[in-house]
């Protein structure tokens, strides 16, 4: 995940991708109960983080009329690596 990218977000979809952070993949009506935001706010959110390559979209096998988002894979793990660098640098 790009720190710049993240940072030039709105606070709406910072919220957001903390909510999947903690919680792992969540349809838009879960993260609008977990979150507190508007449906709408929500989902101007995730179309900003899908953009932005951060949140990924898949179908939610429950109810195939609703979406699964999620943590794009590869931004976890550099995410991950970034800790990780961070951390040997402070050794």
């Amino acid at each position: 995940m790009n720190e710049e990218t993240v940072q030039d977000l709105p606070p709406s979809a910072k919220l957001v991708l903390k909510v999947l952070e903690y919680n792992g993949g969540l349809t838009q009506k879960e993260i609008v109960e977990k979150s507190r935001l508007s449906q709408r706010t929500v989902r101007d959110a995730l179309e900003r983080l899908q953009e932005s390559g951060v949140v990924q979209k898949d179908i939610y096998i429950p109810d195939a009329r609703q979406n699964l988002y999620q943590l794009d894979v590869e931004t976890e793990a550099d995410a991950d690596a970034a800790d990780e660098q961070s951390a040997a640098l402070l050794d």
